[in-house]
């Protein structure tokens, strides 16, 4: 495990192309990195978006077997130096965590027929990522999350860690959907009053 997130680590130094590597086991173990920091509510103002549309790009690698190519204006992007410096701190205490129960099981959710469940199940969590929700300031913390179980149950083969991932998925999306279905009533109730009160 420390070897692994050392090399990712050493190829943030160099644009994005390079970071992410060639192949999906590499891009995977990237993004579970790059996502680590979302699961607390100080990441930097865009990180989300930019997550959740990696996330999506590897997903749909995922999906189809290869690993997609980047857009050329994401290929030579850096990574910012606040964003390293927070995964390098956090990096130290989560992937010894994670190597602490992280290991090869139920090995059928990580074999080549899942990886269409594996790949929706990370594009689910990247779009619930990206959804913008207003003043909920934790609201990336679950997709964070199922984004980190689901890329380190792929690099390790562990599938009670992809069974945690699809779980948190279905949650955020569920968050999302109400978060949003609260808000549209409120601003439903908040219209109607502003209507009846301006009929007066």
């Amino acid at each position: 495990m420390a070897r692994i997130a050392g090399a990712q680590l050493a190829s943030m130094n160099g644009t994005m192309a390079d970071a992410l590597g060639q192949s999906n086991r590499q891009r995977v173990v990237w993004l579970g990195l790059l996502a680590m920091p979302l699961l607390f509510p100080v990441a930097l103002p865009g990180m989300a978006s930019a997550v959740g549309a990696v996330c999506l790009l590897i997903a749909f690698g995922v999906v189809v077997g290869q690993p997609l190519p980047l857009p050329g204006w994401l290929a030579r992007r850096e990574m910012n130096g606040r964003a390293r410096a927070l995964l390098e701190r956090m990096l130290g205490r989560l992937v010894n965590v994670i190597a602490l129960w992280g290991r090869p099981r139920l090995l059928a959710l990580s074999d080549r027929p899942a990886r269409v469940l594996n790949g929706m199940m990370l594009s689910a969590a990247g779009l619930s990522m990206m959804v913008p929700v207003p003043i909920i300031s934790f609201d990336n913390v679950l997709p964070a999350l199922a984004i980190v179980l689901i890329s380190w149950g792929l690099r390790l083969r562990d599938g009670l860690m992809l069974l945690g991932g699809y779980l948190a998925t279905l949650t955020a999306v569920a968050s999302v959907m109400l978060l949003w279905w609260g808000g549209a009533s409120v601003a439903a109730e908040v219209l109607s009053w502003i209507g009846l009160t301006s009929g007066q």
